[in-house]
């Protein structure tokens, strides 16, 4: 349609570029597609990783026992922030599941988690997996490098902060309603 200020070559240009624009976000879908596949190699090293603390639990140590089942958790726990990702991001950025809108066994949380709320999810999840490393190197400490677990020490510090941080500047930006 024609409007009285632009003539209609103009309009047909400004129409295919911003098509071309909309539907490139359909390029994020492979980004989606390897998160799946790394979510695949992710079950499988679980699954080795599985196999040899089977393999070695009746003669290790407790902490040694221990730091395989935080081994475990903290495979589960990336893995869960990478189906987080994908079924948010695809969500947010890409399309709806249509698929998932008449499953029963929807996930709660899936639909409801906008990008900040996607962020706010990912630091904690980077987090809690920094947490279980550390608990991991504490329970092992005679055998930890120290300098790799100042290091260790450090970062989670920094990832704490950083989540502290994003939260407050997100609670400002987004106070709540009083309706």
């Amino acid at each position: 349609m024609n409007t009285p200020d632009k003539p209609e070559k103009e309009n047909y240009i400004e129409n295919l570029i911003e098509k071309i624009i909309f539907r490139s976000r359909w390029i994020l879908a492979i980004f989606y597609l390897v998160l799946v596949l790394t979510l695949l190699i992710l079950a499988i090293r679980f699954m080795q990783g599985f196999v040899h603390f089977l393999a070695t639990f009746w003669s290790g140590s407790d902490a040694h026992f221990v730091s395989g089942v935080l081994e475990m958790i903290d495979m589960t726990l990336i893995a869960n922030l990478l189906i987080l990702i994908i079924f948010s991001g695809y969500e947010n950025f890409v399309s709806i599941i249509g698929i998932a809108q008449r499953s029963v066994d929807r996930p709660k949380w899936m639909g409801g988690v906008d990008f900040a709320g996607l962020k706010i999810k990912l630091i904690g999840s980077i987090i809690a997996i920094s947490g279980v490393q550390l608990l991991a190197a504490f329970l092992e400490i005679d055998s930890t490098d120290k300098t790799d677990l100042a290091w260790q020490i450090g970062l989670h510090i920094v990832f704490l902060f950083t989540g502290i941080l994003y939260a407050i500047s997100e609670k400002i930006s987004h106070p709540p309603s009083h309706d």
